[in-house]
Protein backbone atom coordinates (compact mmCIF):
# COMPACT_ATOMS: atom_id res chain seq x y z
CA UNK A 1 0.00 0.00 0.00
CA UNK A 2 2.49 2.20 -0.96
CA UNK A 3 -0.03 4.87 -2.15
CA UNK A 4 -0.34 5.59 1.43
CA UNK A 5 3.43 7.12 1.87
CA UNK A 6 4.35 10.22 3.01
CA UNK A 7 6.68 10.52 0.46
CA UNK A 8 4.06 10.13 -2.19
CA UNK A 9 2.17 12.63 -1.42
CA UNK A 10 4.58 15.42 -1.52
CA UNK A 11 3.22 18.66 -3.47
CA UNK A 12 5.17 19.37 -6.86
CA UNK A 13 6.35 23.01 -7.96
CA UNK A 14 3.25 25.41 -8.49
CA UNK A 15 0.59 23.51 -6.73
CA UNK A 16 -2.05 25.53 -5.78
CA UNK A 17 -2.39 25.35 -1.63
CA UNK A 18 -5.81 26.21 -1.87
CA UNK A 19 -6.52 22.76 -3.01
CA UNK A 20 -6.08 22.23 0.49
CA UNK A 21 -8.48 23.46 2.35
CA UNK A 22 -11.62 21.38 0.50
CA UNK A 23 -9.62 18.04 1.37
CA UNK A 24 -9.72 18.81 4.85
CA UNK A 25 -13.22 20.36 5.29
CA UNK A 26 -14.59 16.83 4.05
CA UNK A 27 -13.22 14.91 6.63
CA UNK A 28 -14.07 17.52 9.27
CA UNK A 29 -17.44 18.00 8.11
CA UNK A 30 -17.92 13.99 8.17
CA UNK A 31 -16.68 13.52 11.62
CA UNK A 32 -18.49 16.83 12.63
CA UNK A 33 -21.56 14.32 12.55
CA UNK A 34 -21.06 13.84 16.32
CA UNK A 35 -22.19 16.91 17.40
CA UNK A 36 -25.80 15.40 15.76
CA UNK A 37 -25.67 12.00 17.45
CA UNK A 38 -28.65 13.06 19.52
CA UNK A 39 -30.81 12.57 16.53
CA UNK A 40 -30.37 8.85 16.97
CA UNK A 41 -31.92 8.75 20.65
CA UNK A 42 -35.54 9.06 20.53
CA UNK A 43 -35.76 6.34 17.63
CA UNK A 44 -32.95 4.01 19.74
CA UNK A 45 -35.69 4.19 22.31
CA UNK A 46 -38.22 2.71 20.30
CA UNK A 47 -36.63 0.31 18.10
CA UNK A 48 -38.83 -2.70 19.55
CA UNK A 49 -41.95 -0.47 19.78
CA UNK A 50 -41.71 1.20 16.79
CA UNK A 51 -44.47 3.55 17.93
CA UNK A 52 -43.70 4.06 21.53
CA UNK A 53 -41.14 2.90 23.55
CA UNK A 54 -41.27 -1.55 24.54
CA UNK A 55 -40.57 -2.60 27.98
CA UNK A 56 -36.79 -3.73 26.53
CA UNK A 57 -36.22 -1.02 24.73
CA UNK A 58 -33.18 1.45 25.43
CA UNK A 59 -33.89 4.34 27.77
CA UNK A 60 -31.95 7.99 26.83
CA UNK A 61 -29.62 7.16 29.93
CA UNK A 62 -28.75 3.83 27.79
CA UNK A 63 -27.90 5.97 24.84
CA UNK A 64 -26.76 8.70 25.86
CA UNK A 65 -23.06 7.41 26.76
CA UNK A 66 -23.16 6.76 23.00
CA UNK A 67 -21.99 9.81 22.97
CA UNK A 68 -20.32 10.35 25.89
CA UNK A 69 -17.80 7.36 24.91
CA UNK A 70 -17.46 8.16 21.34
CA UNK A 71 -16.04 12.08 23.09
CA UNK A 72 -13.84 10.23 25.17
CA UNK A 73 -12.24 8.14 22.48
CA UNK A 74 -11.76 10.99 20.56
CA UNK A 75 -9.12 12.84 23.22
CA UNK A 76 -7.86 9.28 24.19
CA UNK A 77 -6.67 8.17 20.34
CA UNK A 78 -6.18 11.94 19.73
CA UNK A 79 -3.84 11.57 22.84
CA UNK A 80 -1.84 7.95 21.73
CA UNK A 81 -2.08 8.12 17.12
CA UNK A 82 -0.66 12.04 17.11
CA UNK A 83 3.04 10.83 17.18
CA UNK A 84 1.98 8.53 14.84
CA UNK A 85 -0.02 11.01 12.48
CA UNK A 86 2.73 12.88 12.28
CA UNK A 87 5.37 10.13 11.64
CA UNK A 88 2.85 8.83 8.64
CA UNK A 89 1.72 11.85 6.66
CA UNK A 90 -2.11 12.66 6.44
CA UNK A 91 -3.15 10.39 4.22
CA UNK A 92 -2.63 7.17 5.45
CA UNK A 93 -4.16 8.61 8.69
CA UNK A 94 -7.07 9.44 6.97
CA UNK A 95 -7.06 6.27 5.70
CA UNK A 96 -7.45 5.25 9.07
CA UNK A 97 -10.15 7.56 9.97
CA UNK A 98 -12.44 6.69 7.15
CA UNK A 99 -12.25 2.87 8.25
CA UNK A 100 -12.52 3.46 12.37
CA UNK A 101 -15.26 6.31 11.45
CA UNK A 102 -17.19 4.37 8.69
CA UNK A 103 -16.68 1.38 10.52
CA UNK A 104 -17.29 2.64 13.77
CA UNK A 105 -20.93 3.35 11.96
CA UNK A 106 -21.51 -0.17 10.55
CA UNK A 107 -20.53 -1.86 13.23
CA UNK A 108 -23.54 0.45 15.72
CA UNK A 109 -25.93 -0.93 12.71
CA UNK A 110 -25.20 -4.73 13.29
CA UNK A 111 -25.38 -3.77 17.32
CA UNK A 112 -29.26 -1.81 16.29
CA UNK A 113 -30.20 -4.75 14.51
CA UNK A 114 -29.46 -7.55 17.05
CA UNK A 115 -30.73 -4.94 19.33
CA UNK A 116 -27.21 -5.35 21.36
CA UNK A 117 -26.31 -1.69 23.12
CA UNK A 118 -22.71 -3.41 23.45
CA UNK A 119 -21.91 -3.46 19.80
CA UNK A 120 -23.28 0.02 19.69
CA UNK A 121 -21.11 1.23 22.51
CA UNK A 122 -18.14 -0.29 20.38
CA UNK A 123 -19.01 0.73 17.34
CA UNK A 124 -19.91 4.41 17.59
CA UNK A 125 -18.55 4.55 20.60
CA UNK A 126 -14.86 3.03 20.57
CA UNK A 127 -14.30 2.26 17.01
CA UNK A 128 -16.00 5.03 15.78
CA UNK A 129 -14.51 7.59 18.72
CA UNK A 130 -11.14 6.49 16.97
CA UNK A 131 -11.62 7.78 14.04
CA UNK A 132 -12.95 10.96 15.29
CA UNK A 133 -9.44 11.81 17.24
CA UNK A 134 -7.58 10.71 14.04
CA UNK A 135 -9.33 12.39 11.62
CA UNK A 136 -9.38 15.62 13.86
CA UNK A 137 -5.76 15.37 13.88
CA UNK A 138 -4.89 14.38 10.29
CA UNK A 139 -5.40 17.68 8.45
CA UNK A 140 -4.69 20.14 11.09
CA UNK A 141 -0.81 20.40 11.03
CA UNK A 142 -0.96 19.74 6.90
CA UNK A 143 -2.77 23.23 6.98
CA UNK A 144 -0.27 25.39 9.35
CA UNK A 145 2.29 24.04 7.01
CA UNK A 146 0.54 24.81 3.78
CA UNK A 147 -0.32 28.19 5.52
CA UNK A 148 2.64 29.56 7.65
CA UNK A 149 1.87 33.29 6.93
CA UNK A 150 -1.93 32.83 8.09
CA UNK A 151 -1.90 29.72 10.40
CA UNK A 152 -4.92 30.94 12.64
CA UNK A 153 -7.14 31.03 9.25
CA UNK A 154 -6.07 28.10 7.95
CA UNK A 155 -6.83 25.73 11.07
CA UNK A 156 -10.23 27.61 11.19
CA UNK A 157 -11.10 26.40 7.46
CA UNK A 158 -10.73 22.97 8.53
CA UNK A 159 -12.22 23.31 11.73
CA UNK A 160 -15.23 25.00 11.24
CA UNK A 161 -15.92 21.72 9.34
CA UNK A 162 -16.62 19.82 12.73
CA UNK A 163 -18.50 22.62 13.55
CA UNK A 164 -20.68 22.17 10.71
CA UNK A 165 -21.04 18.55 10.66
CA UNK A 166 -24.11 18.35 12.71
CA UNK A 167 -25.91 21.08 10.30
CA UNK A 168 -25.63 18.43 7.85
CA UNK A 169 -25.75 15.19 9.70
CA UNK A 170 -28.39 16.12 11.53
CA UNK A 171 -31.18 16.75 8.49
CA UNK A 172 -29.36 13.88 6.75
CA UNK A 173 -30.09 11.40 9.55
CA UNK A 174 -33.44 12.43 9.97
CA UNK A 175 -34.61 12.51 6.30
CA UNK A 176 -32.67 8.44 5.91
CA UNK A 177 -35.01 7.60 8.73
CA UNK A 178 -38.08 8.82 7.62
CA UNK A 179 -37.48 7.21 3.89
CA UNK A 180 -36.20 3.88 5.64
CA UNK A 181 -39.18 4.05 8.06
CA UNK A 182 -41.52 0.96 7.92
CA UNK A 183 -44.76 0.22 9.74
CA UNK A 184 -41.76 -2.82 11.58
CA UNK A 185 -38.64 -0.44 11.93
CA UNK A 186 -37.79 3.18 12.86
CA UNK A 187 -34.91 2.96 9.86
CA UNK A 188 -32.48 3.62 12.56
CA UNK A 189 -29.80 0.61 11.08
CA UNK A 190 -30.40 1.21 7.79
CA UNK A 191 -29.76 4.44 8.26
CA UNK A 192 -26.49 3.93 9.68
CA UNK A 193 -25.22 1.73 7.16
CA UNK A 194 -25.81 4.41 4.77
CA UNK A 195 -24.26 7.71 6.38
CA UNK A 196 -21.36 4.94 7.24
CA UNK A 197 -20.92 4.19 3.29
CA UNK A 198 -21.07 8.50 2.97
CA UNK A 199 -18.73 9.67 5.23
CA UNK A 200 -16.30 7.04 4.31
CA UNK A 201 -16.29 7.73 0.60
CA UNK A 202 -16.15 11.75 1.87
CA UNK A 203 -13.05 10.85 4.51
CA UNK A 204 -11.33 8.61 1.08
CA UNK A 205 -11.99 11.90 -0.68
CA UNK A 206 -10.38 14.42 1.58
CA UNK A 207 -7.24 11.48 1.36
CA UNK A 208 -6.73 11.11 -2.12
CA UNK A 209 -6.65 14.97 -2.78
CA UNK A 210 -4.25 15.61 0.92
CA UNK A 211 -0.77 16.56 -0.53
CA UNK A 212 2.23 18.22 2.18
CA UNK A 213 4.53 21.05 0.90
CA UNK A 214 7.94 20.11 -0.63
CA UNK A 215 10.81 20.73 2.08
CA UNK A 216 11.99 24.27 2.09
CA UNK A 217 8.71 25.44 0.34
CA UNK A 218 6.98 29.04 1.88
CA UNK A 219 4.09 30.98 0.06
CA UNK A 220 6.04 33.03 -2.56
CA UNK A 221 4.16 36.47 -0.47
CA UNK A 222 6.05 35.46 2.27
CA UNK A 223 9.71 36.58 3.07
CA UNK A 224 12.00 34.28 4.15
CA UNK A 225 12.94 33.79 7.99
CA UNK A 226 14.33 31.64 10.70
CA UNK A 227 10.64 30.23 10.65
CA UNK A 228 9.50 29.94 7.60
CA UNK A 229 12.98 28.87 5.73
CA UNK A 230 14.04 26.61 8.66
CA UNK A 231 13.15 23.05 7.23
CA UNK A 232 16.06 21.47 6.02
CA UNK A 233 16.51 18.95 2.85
CA UNK A 234 15.37 16.32 5.03
CA UNK A 235 11.93 18.33 5.97
CA UNK A 236 12.70 18.86 9.81
CA UNK A 237 11.22 21.77 11.28
CA UNK A 238 11.99 24.03 14.13
CA UNK A 239 10.31 23.31 17.55
CA UNK A 240 9.58 20.92 20.90
CA UNK A 241 8.92 16.85 20.65
CA UNK A 242 5.44 16.08 22.04
CA UNK A 243 7.33 14.35 25.15
CA UNK A 244 9.05 17.92 25.76
CA UNK A 245 6.13 19.61 25.45
CA UNK A 246 4.20 18.21 27.81
CA UNK A 247 6.79 19.01 30.41
CA UNK A 248 6.52 22.60 30.31
CA UNK A 249 4.30 24.97 32.23
CA UNK A 250 3.14 26.41 29.28
CA UNK A 251 1.50 23.29 27.65
CA UNK A 252 -0.35 22.83 31.12
CA UNK A 253 -1.53 26.17 31.52
CA UNK A 254 -2.61 26.09 28.01
CA UNK A 255 -4.55 22.57 28.92
CA UNK A 256 -6.73 24.58 31.85
CA UNK A 257 -7.62 26.91 29.35
CA UNK A 258 -8.85 24.77 27.10
CA UNK A 259 -10.81 22.50 29.23
CA UNK A 260 -12.55 25.39 30.93
CA UNK A 261 -13.46 27.21 27.55
CA UNK A 262 -14.73 23.83 26.50
CA UNK A 263 -16.64 23.24 29.83
CA UNK A 264 -18.13 25.99 29.95
CA UNK A 265 -19.25 26.39 26.02
CA UNK A 266 -20.40 22.23 25.70
CA UNK A 267 -22.89 23.39 29.38
CA UNK A 268 -24.38 25.86 27.06
CA UNK A 269 -24.74 23.67 24.23
CA UNK A 270 -25.70 20.39 25.54
CA UNK A 271 -29.05 22.21 27.38
CA UNK A 272 -29.95 25.02 25.09
CA UNK A 273 -33.08 24.06 24.35
CA UNK A 274 -34.35 23.16 27.45
CA UNK A 275 -32.78 26.55 29.14
CA UNK A 276 -34.51 29.14 26.76
CA UNK A 277 -37.52 27.13 26.95
CA UNK A 278 -37.77 27.25 31.07
CA UNK A 279 -36.32 30.65 31.30
CA UNK A 280 -39.10 32.05 28.88
CA UNK A 281 -41.98 29.24 29.11
CA UNK A 282 -44.70 31.68 27.96
CA UNK A 283 -42.80 32.89 24.80
CA UNK A 284 -40.90 30.11 23.45
CA UNK A 285 -42.04 26.96 21.64
CA UNK A 286 -40.59 23.82 20.77
CA UNK A 287 -40.09 24.67 17.46
CA UNK A 288 -38.84 28.41 18.59
CA UNK A 289 -36.10 26.13 21.05
CA UNK A 290 -35.50 24.09 18.05
CA UNK A 291 -34.66 27.67 15.55
CA UNK A 292 -32.08 28.45 18.76
CA UNK A 293 -30.57 25.11 19.30
CA UNK A 294 -29.93 25.70 14.75
CA UNK A 295 -28.95 29.27 15.35
CA UNK A 296 -26.04 28.00 18.00
CA UNK A 297 -25.08 25.73 15.80
CA UNK A 298 -24.53 28.02 12.98
CA UNK A 299 -22.36 30.51 15.03
CA UNK A 300 -20.16 27.50 16.52
CA UNK A 301 -19.35 27.26 12.94
CA UNK A 302 -19.07 31.17 12.24
CA UNK A 303 -17.11 31.43 15.26
CA UNK A 304 -14.40 29.47 14.43
CA UNK A 305 -13.28 30.96 10.73
CA UNK A 306 -13.94 33.77 12.21
CA UNK A 307 -12.14 34.14 15.83
CA UNK A 308 -9.16 32.66 14.47
CA UNK A 309 -8.70 34.50 11.42
CA UNK A 310 -8.65 37.26 13.71
CA UNK A 311 -5.70 35.56 15.80
CA UNK A 312 -3.57 36.13 12.97
CA UNK A 313 -3.99 40.10 13.60
CA UNK A 314 -4.58 40.32 17.37
CA UNK A 315 -2.09 37.18 18.38
CA UNK A 316 -3.38 34.01 20.30
CA UNK A 317 -3.57 35.25 23.90
CA UNK A 318 -5.21 38.07 23.44
CA UNK A 319 -7.53 36.60 21.66
CA UNK A 320 -8.60 33.70 24.31
CA UNK A 321 -8.42 36.62 26.88
CA UNK A 322 -11.66 37.87 25.04
CA UNK A 323 -12.82 34.52 25.06
CA UNK A 324 -12.47 34.01 28.76
CA UNK A 325 -12.73 38.06 30.18
CA UNK A 326 -15.60 39.06 27.97
CA UNK A 327 -17.02 35.12 27.99
CA UNK A 328 -17.03 35.73 32.08
CA UNK A 329 -19.10 38.96 31.77
CA UNK A 330 -21.63 36.87 29.52
CA UNK A 331 -22.03 33.80 31.66
CA UNK A 332 -22.88 36.11 34.77
CA UNK A 333 -24.90 38.24 32.84
CA UNK A 334 -27.66 35.28 31.54
CA UNK A 335 -29.37 35.40 35.14
CA UNK A 336 -30.27 38.52 34.91
CA UNK A 337 -31.14 38.64 31.41
CA UNK A 338 -33.85 36.15 32.04
CA UNK A 339 -35.39 38.65 33.83
CA UNK A 340 -36.19 40.54 30.29
CA UNK A 341 -39.60 40.19 28.93
CA UNK A 342 -37.76 39.32 25.45
CA UNK A 343 -35.58 36.57 24.61
CA UNK A 344 -33.26 38.49 22.24
CA UNK A 345 -30.32 39.58 24.73
CA UNK A 346 -30.54 35.95 26.10
CA UNK A 347 -30.33 34.62 22.52
CA UNK A 348 -27.91 37.20 21.51
CA UNK A 349 -25.23 36.42 24.47
CA UNK A 350 -25.62 32.58 23.73
CA UNK A 351 -24.68 33.27 20.12
CA UNK A 352 -21.42 34.98 21.05
CA UNK A 353 -20.73 32.46 24.35
CA UNK A 354 -21.02 29.67 21.19
CA UNK A 355 -18.42 31.33 18.43
CA UNK A 356 -16.04 31.78 21.25
CA UNK A 357 -16.26 28.09 22.01
CA UNK A 358 -16.09 27.09 18.81
CA UNK A 359 -13.13 30.00 17.85
CA UNK A 360 -11.22 28.35 21.30
CA UNK A 361 -11.45 25.16 19.26
CA UNK A 362 -10.22 26.61 15.69
CA UNK A 363 -7.60 29.07 17.89
CA UNK A 364 -5.93 26.53 20.19
CA UNK A 365 -3.71 24.84 16.86
CA UNK A 366 -2.06 27.89 16.14
CA UNK A 367 -1.69 28.57 19.66
CA UNK A 368 0.21 25.72 20.32
CA UNK A 369 2.38 26.24 16.81
CA UNK A 370 3.50 29.73 18.18
CA UNK A 371 4.13 28.10 21.51
CA UNK A 372 6.03 24.98 21.16
CA UNK A 373 6.98 25.36 16.80
CA UNK A 374 5.78 23.13 14.00
CA UNK A 375 8.15 20.16 14.50
CA UNK A 376 5.29 18.10 15.98
CA UNK A 377 2.43 19.77 16.75
CA UNK A 378 -0.03 17.78 15.89
CA UNK A 379 1.03 15.21 18.58
CA UNK A 380 0.90 18.00 20.68
CA UNK A 381 -2.25 19.41 19.83
CA UNK A 382 -3.35 15.44 20.20
CA UNK A 383 -2.51 15.54 24.00
CA UNK A 384 -3.71 18.34 24.46
CA UNK A 385 -7.53 17.41 23.34
CA UNK A 386 -7.56 15.47 26.78
CA UNK A 387 -8.94 18.56 27.73
CA UNK A 388 -11.87 18.05 25.71
CA UNK A 389 -12.53 14.65 27.09
CA UNK A 390 -12.71 15.87 30.64
CA UNK A 391 -14.65 18.76 29.39
CA UNK A 392 -17.32 16.72 27.67
CA UNK A 393 -17.84 14.91 31.11
CA UNK A 394 -17.60 17.61 33.57
CA UNK A 395 -20.06 20.79 31.52
CA UNK A 396 -23.25 18.61 30.34
CA UNK A 397 -23.08 17.10 33.61
CA UNK A 398 -22.61 20.30 36.07
CA UNK A 399 -25.46 22.13 34.02
CA UNK A 400 -27.37 18.34 33.93
CA UNK A 401 -26.90 17.96 37.73
CA UNK A 402 -27.03 21.55 39.35
CA UNK A 403 -30.25 22.38 37.28
CA UNK A 404 -31.59 19.14 39.05
CA UNK A 405 -30.60 19.90 42.08
CA UNK A 406 -31.96 23.31 42.49
CA UNK A 407 -35.20 22.23 41.02
CA UNK A 408 -35.15 19.56 44.31
CA UNK A 409 -34.36 22.18 46.54
CA UNK A 410 -37.70 23.85 45.21
CA UNK A 411 -36.20 26.65 43.26
CA UNK A 412 -38.25 27.68 39.56
CA UNK A 413 -36.75 25.89 36.12
CA UNK A 414 -36.80 29.59 34.87
CA UNK A 415 -34.20 30.29 37.73
CA UNK A 416 -32.67 27.09 38.10
CA UNK A 417 -29.85 27.45 35.75
CA UNK A 418 -28.20 30.90 38.03
CA UNK A 419 -26.08 29.23 39.90
CA UNK A 420 -24.69 27.53 37.05
CA UNK A 421 -23.99 29.90 35.10
CA UNK A 422 -21.80 32.00 37.87
CA UNK A 423 -20.01 28.43 38.59
CA UNK A 424 -19.17 28.85 34.83
CA UNK A 425 -17.83 32.45 34.54
CA UNK A 426 -15.93 31.59 37.72
CA UNK A 427 -14.24 29.03 35.79
CA UNK A 428 -13.33 31.06 32.79
CA UNK A 429 -11.99 33.71 35.35
CA UNK A 430 -9.50 30.47 36.62
CA UNK A 431 -8.90 29.87 32.96
CA UNK A 432 -8.32 33.73 32.31
CA UNK A 433 -5.26 33.69 34.55
CA UNK A 434 -3.89 30.87 33.44
CA UNK A 435 -3.70 32.19 29.59
CA UNK A 436 -2.20 35.51 31.20
CA UNK A 437 0.56 33.47 32.84
CA UNK A 438 1.33 31.57 29.51
CA UNK A 439 5.36 33.17 28.88
CA UNK A 440 7.75 32.64 26.27
CA UNK A 441 8.93 29.11 25.35
CA UNK A 442 11.92 28.29 24.23
CA UNK A 443 12.65 25.70 21.97
CA UNK A 444 15.49 23.13 23.40
CA UNK A 445 16.07 21.83 20.48
CA UNK A 446 16.81 25.48 18.70
CA UNK A 447 17.39 28.02 21.11
CA UNK A 448 18.14 30.69 19.26
CA UNK A 449 14.61 30.67 18.51
CA UNK A 450 11.96 31.92 20.65
CA UNK A 451 8.13 32.34 19.61
CA UNK A 452 5.75 34.61 22.14
CA UNK A 453 2.49 33.69 22.87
Amino acid sequence: MSFLAKERIVAGPGFNRWLIPPAALAVHLSIGQAYALSVFNLPMSRLLGVTEPAASDWGLTTTVWIFNIAFFFLGISAALFGKWVERVGPRKAMFAAAFCFGGGFFVSALGVYLHQIGLVYLGYGVLGGVGLGIGYLSPVSTLMKWFPDRPGMATGLAIMGFGGGAMLGSPLAVSLMDFYATPLSVGVWETMLTMGAIYFCMIMFGMWNIRIPAPGWRPASMPATSETSASNANGDLPGMEAGQAIRTRQFWLLWIVLCVNVTAGIGILAQASPMIQEMYSTQMTVAAAAGFVGLLSLFNLVGRIFWSSLSDKLGRQWTYTIFLGFGAVLYASVPSLGQFSTPLLFVAAAAIIVSMYGGGFATVPAYLRDLFGMKQVGAIHGRLLTAWSTAAIIGPSLVTYLREFQINAGVAPAEAYSTTMYILAGLLLIGLTANLLIRKCEWPDNSAQRVAA
